[in-house]
């Protein structure tokens, strides 16, 4: 096995190991934000007297020793003794070799010899170790007796006597503690020391990890729900479009042969009236193909291309019904800019005419209108035929329904489509949309 081959080895060995580490993270984590905070406290003071009890059971509280020399010992809480500074009474211990004495006109001298204490090997000599020897001075009055000199030399000597005896005890003290500052000192533990303040470490991790992991997932699940709720809306309006382009697929071939049928018929009773009826065709077709493209691009456009796709669709009908049916479209040009969705509108006029006024043996009027009403756009299709639902060519109501369904979707509870029954008879259809103009219109 090559270099190459086994540092692959390696490297899919760490993969491996850090995607199952990352795996129990999040279980660890999902599971601390599913339980509840009293839980949390709860299982948390469980976990520290169980650790608390391990503390104290085998093989956690077998103990092992630790040598430490004295330069890595930690600080001790018995300080060692100072070297003590000689005074004026006293020194360190020694071993007296005698004392002097000297009377002259001062008083009395009395001055002891001390030989410095032997140290031990590993400590060198130093000028401390070798204190000046203590000593006591008298001073006599003029004149006195020899009595009286008697009293002062043996007060004198108790003093001296009593100041070096505290000298060799500070010096002895003094000795031991540097001893005993050089010996190694034994220190002992317990396997379970580390415990605790791993357990402390652990709670303090997991309440880390379940208030910033909440927020983590409560923003995933957001996300995801907006992009559920985006993604079900676009399936929606995609459904919606597909089936009216399939009812305009089903509308237009049959209405555009019929209206060849009649340019034809007309080529040779009417030329005039084959040739309006030819033009009114291709204005409806220039204004109806772009319609499809922009719907699905878009979703609105202006109500002025959509009336521009109206009225040559009227004159072609009213070629064919002649007498029978008068129309009348009444939209100020304020008006013309306002968004509307494409094909509503020329399907309430189809249905208008197919359902209303073609049954109608004397035909009847169409009338489109648009207003606004307390800031929305009202758009009405009205007819003086049949009524809705009275003639026998009455759909199945999927047209409107599909209506309803895209103004949902675009508008939510904004929009709606309302079917009223006019008191002169007939039937009127009013689109009612938040009225929002549109940004470039065409004309």
């Amino acid at each position: 096995m090559n270099e190459e081959a086994i540092k692959q080895t390696g490297n899919g060995r760490w993969s491996r190991i850090y995607s199952a580490g990352l795996k129990v993270f999040h279980a660890y984590a999902g599971w601390l934000v599913s339980i509840s905070w009293k839980r949390f406290f709860v299982l948390s003071l469980l976990l520290i007297i169980a650790t608390g009890i391990l503390h104290d059971i085998p093989p956690l509280s077998w103990t092992y020793s630790e040598i430490v020399a004295d330069a890595e010992a930690p600080k001790r809480t018995r300080k060692s003794a100072p070297v003590p500074q000689p005074k004026p009474s006293a020194s360190k211990k020694g071993t007296g070799e005698g004392v002097d004495i000297s009377i002259d006109e001062r008083g009395v001298h009395i001055s002891t010899r001390v030989t410095p204490p032997a140290l031990p090997a590993s400590q060198p000599a130093t000028p401390d170790t070798a204190p000046n020897a203590p000593g006591v001075t008298i001073s006599l009055p003029p004149g006195a007796d020899s009595q009286t000199v008697k009293e002062a030399v043996d007060e004198a000597r108790r003093e001296l006597l009593a100041a070096l005896e505290e000298a060799r005890q500070e010096a002895a003290d003094a000795v031991e503690a540097a001893v005993d500052e050089r010996r190694p000192h034994v220190i002992r533990h317990k396997f379970g020391e580390p415990l605790m303040p791993l357990t402390m470490w652990f709670i303090l991790l997991s309440f880390i990890i379940k208030v910033s992991y909440k927020g983590k997932i409560q923003a995933e699940a957001k996300a995801a729900q907006a992009t559920e709720v985006a993604e079900s809306e676009s399936l929606k309006r995609q459904v919606v479009e597909a089936r009216m382009a399939a009812m305009q697929a089903q509308v237009e071939p049959h209405f555009l042969f019929n209206t060849l049928a009649s340019i034809e018929h007309l080529i040779e009773t009417d030329p005039a009236r084959a040739s309006m009826m030819q033009k009114n065709l291709i204005a409806l077709l220039r204004a109806s193909m772009p319609t499809m493209r922009e719907a699905n691009a878009q979703g609105t456009r202006d109500l002025g291309r959509e009336l521009a796709m109206i009225r040559p669709y009227l004159e072609i009908l009213k070629v064919r019904m002649e007498e029978r049916l008068q129309t009348e479209i009444r939209v100020s040009d304020g008006l013309l800019s306002a968004e509307f969705p494409p094909m509503m509108l020329q399907s309430l006029v189809e249905n208008a005419i197919k359902h209303g006024l073609e049954p109608k043996a004397v035909g009847g009027k169409l009338t489109v209108s648009a207003e606004v009403v307390h800031g929305k756009l009202a758009v009405t299709v009205a007819d003086t035929g049949l009524g809705f639902g009275k003639a026998d060519t009455a759909g199945t109501g999927i047209g409107l329904s599909n209506i309803r369904e895209r103004l949902a979707l675009l508008y939510g509870g904004k929009a709606s489509l309302n079917i009223t029954e006019p008191e002169g008879g007939g039937t009127a259809v009013t689109i009612t949309l938040p009225y929002v103009a549109h940004a470039s219109m065409e004309p």
